[in-house]
């Protein structure tokens, strides 16, 4: 004898189940009756808080089948309290739990600008702290000669350098030729700009546009892929993308990994 079923509805009307996701920090979402899509910020109960690429925040309630994850229907839940400790950090090394940060090193790495700070922090922060590396920025690297001279690296305060668009015959690979010594260490990625280090994948574009000579790059990219020219709601919107080491190209993972390794070096 079939079971009693108080739900009236006609089972081919019925809505299929869809999956319950923790709404944790940084998930991106797309709020399913006005379009909005952003990155979780915050959660209280039975509300979520969004952020959109251009820093706009949304406050929706927590609805059953609410939100489109990766074009799916699913329903916001708020996280448990006390989450799980990563068993790795951002940068898949292996976390350790309730370690405190290390007296700062006399070495330091230095990188072209804000941005790239913003990113190294991201993906590393937890190791450098855990290693006592503080990172700087030079906002470019025309003064770097005169930066490492100041400095003044040694056996006991190594220099590690990262170089935005680093490739042969280019200034920056000059500048990098005159400061590099046993004691600094100047590496780079081949890309214009660190936006471009970030997979394209994990931003959600197909690719990273090509941008005539001769135009700011970051405000070619905005206006080719149809963003406003805030090149800093722009970036926001970039670094909420990225969670861990997965979603950074490996011309830039090798070379953050190799100068921790010689900042680190005993």
């Amino acid at each position: 004898m079939r079971a009693y079923d108080p739900d009236l509805t006609p089972s081919w009307k019925r809505s299929a189940p869809v999956p319950e996701v923790p709404a944790d920090p940084d998930l991106v979402v797309e709020e399913v009756s006005t379009g909005f899509c952003g990155a979780v910020i915050g959660c209280e109960a039975g509300t979520v808080t969004l952020e959109d690429r251009f820093g706009k925040h949304r406050v929706f309630p927590l609805e059953p089948r609410g939100f489109l994850l990766e074009g799916r229907p699913v329903t916001l839940v708020r996280p448990p309290a006390g989450p799980a400790r990563p068993s790795r950090t951002a940068s898949g090394s292996i976390a350790v739990p309730g370690a405190r940060a290390r007296v700062a090193r006399a070495g330091r790495i230095y990188v072209e600008g804000r941005h790239d700070a913003e990113l190294v922090e991201r993906v590393w922060g937890d190791d450098l702290r855990i290693e006592g590396v503080v990172v700087e920025y030079l906002e470019g690297v025309d003064d770097l000669p005169a930066v490492v001279r100041d400095f003044g690296p040694g056996p006991d305060a190594r220099l590690g350098v990262l170089v935005d668009h680093l490739v042969p015959g280019s200034k920056e690979s000059r500048i990098a030729a005159s400061v590099t010594d046993e004691h600094t260490l100047v590496v780079g990625h081949p890309y214009i700009d660190v936006w471009e280090a970030v997979k394209p994948a994990s931003v959600g574009i197909p690719a990273w546009p090509s941008v005539p000579r001769g135009q700011d790059w970051k405000t070619g990219v905005c206006r080719a892929l149809g963003w406003p020219e805030n090149t800093g709601a722009a970036w926001r919107h970039i670094l909420s993308r990225v969670r861990s080491y997965k979603d950074l190209e490996p011309e830039l993972l090798g070379r953050v990994e190799e100068l921790i390794d010689f900042v680190t070096a005993s």
